[in-house]
């Protein structure tokens, strides 16, 4: 088995079977198998895709324990050389996973890689390709904004959006690896319940020397937000990731960057909890 696509549903039935056909439609030229892990949706209508599609291994979490974790479960029985990590709001749009499977199988240091993204109207996704956050970009990020060329910035805005390129960060959204990397390096956080632990595992191949990558050349449709309920339980989370990336990092080796970062992440949360 080349490929193990792991999708991670949470009540959003619509877009997962949106984008289960376009797995069918466009990974014809590569062995593979599908994994859908539900985690505990309030909604039961995705079992109503089982019949649907019966290429796909449908599994129950039981429990809501968060998007790391449920991967990190679904992996378990993943048989593929490389695991490809989709989101459920997101559809592939061309016959490139055999083009991209040979660019990893070239790379000797391969980490992972991510794809162009871009929303329902077709605009660009800017988190398609970021750098590691610290003081310079997290504030750049949070109030600021900087020249579009600048290599500095957390988006790299100053690599082309077509481009194929080594980056730090890439998005979970559509997260290729190779199993036996993953599994090397320890796989998702599960501290993280959901967001930043993309952020997360990209460092963490950073660290021990395999190289991450951005490949502009595929694209993919994230309808992005549409399954995110923008309130207070989603600001805690957003800026809760947020707080155990820099305190896991920075706050041993760097603890005048993490007071920086911890007091920059307090201001921006009241902020944005006050426009709710």
């Amino acid at each position: 088995m080349k490929l193990s696509i792991i999708i991670v549903n949470y009540n959003v039935t619509r877009l997962l079977r949106e984008c289960l056909f376009s797995i069918r439609t466009y990974v014809t030229e590569v062995d593979h198998e599908v994994i859908v892990i539900d985690n505990d949706s309030t909604d039961s209508s995705w079992k109503d895709l089982i019949p649907e599609f019966p290429e796909v291994r449908f599994i129950s979490s039981g429990t809501n324990s968060g998007f790391a974790k449920a991967n990190n479960k679904a992996i378990q029985s993943a048989t593929g050389e490389y695991l490809l990590l989709l989101n459920p709001d997101t559809q592939l749009e061309g016959f490139y996973m055999k083009d991209i499977l040979q660019f990893a199988d070239s790379q000797p240091c391969f980490g992972s890689l991510g794809v162009r993204m871009h929303d329902a109207d077709g605009k660009f996704l800017p988190e398609s390709k970021r750098s590691v956050p610290d003081m310079f970009n997290s504030f750049g990020k949070l109030f600021v904004s900087f020249r579009k060329d600048n290599p500095k910035s957390y988006y790299r805005n100053d690599i082309e959006e077509t481009a194929v390129e080594r980056v730090d960060v890439i998005t979970g959204a559509f997260f290729l690896v190779r199993k036996d990397v993953y599994l090397e390096v320890g796989g998702l956080d599960e501290s993280y319940f959901m967001y930043g632990e993309d952020i997360d595992l990209c460092y963490t191949l950073l660290k021990n020397g395999f190289v991450n990558f951005y490949y502009g050349k595929a694209a993919i449709l994230h309808h992005k937000g549409e399954s995110t309920v923008k309130d207070q339980v989603y600001l805690q989370r957003f800026y809760g990731a947020m707080q155990i990336f820099i305190t896991k990092y920075y706050r041993k080796k760097h603890p005048l960057l993490f007071w920086i970062l911890k007091a920059g992440l307090r201001l921006k949360f009241i902020m944005e909890k006050s426009k709710l």
